[in-house]
């Protein structure tokens, strides 16, 4: 039994330790906001924040999350930055299918706790490993300005 904080409650899972941290948030624990994309953290669906850090849970196992602070996407609208980031999405229309959106606004939040009044570098390079197929990228900006704005 592995005992995980997740959005500030503690829980726990009955799974083996080498287990991708997505399947028992999705499989064990019904948060399934989280979504898998390729399995390789390389297309950011599956974000969530480990100690503050936007991670790829697809290829964390529970192991090396115990004992950690996780954040999934159902937990980020409890705070100011993770509030800001939503509503400017909602505002900019930033969701198409909104399959890869929950990974973006994981990876926004973490850029605007780490850097309140981020350049457009510095934007592309959070941004970097999220794809959208649906080709957001103007609008996840946008956003992600608009929220740096609300949060000044």
């Amino acid at each position: 039994m592995t005992t995980l904080n997740i959005n500030g409650k503690a829980q726990e899972v009955d799974v083996d330790p080498s287990t991708p941290l997505l399947w028992a948030l999705r499989d064990n624990l019904d948060l399934t906001g989280t979504k898998f994309g390729c399995g390789m953290a390389a297309c950011g669906a599956c974000t969530v924040h480990i100690n503050g850090q936007a991670t790829r849970s697809c290829v964390t196992p529970i192991s090396a999350a115990a004992g950690a602070r996780i954040t999934t996407i159902e937990g980020v609208s409890t705070d100011k930055v993770g509030r800001a980031v939503l509503d400017a999405w909602i505002k900019h229309d930033v969701a198409q299918c909104g399959y890869c959106q929950n990974g973006q606004v994981m990876s926004a939040v973490g850029l605007l706790r780490t850097k309140p009044k981020p350049t457009d570098a510095d934007i592309d390079q959070a941004m970097a490993g999220n794809l959208c197929r649906c080709g957001t990228y103007q609008r996840i900006r946008a956003a992600i300005k608009d929220a740096a704005r609300a949060l000044a």
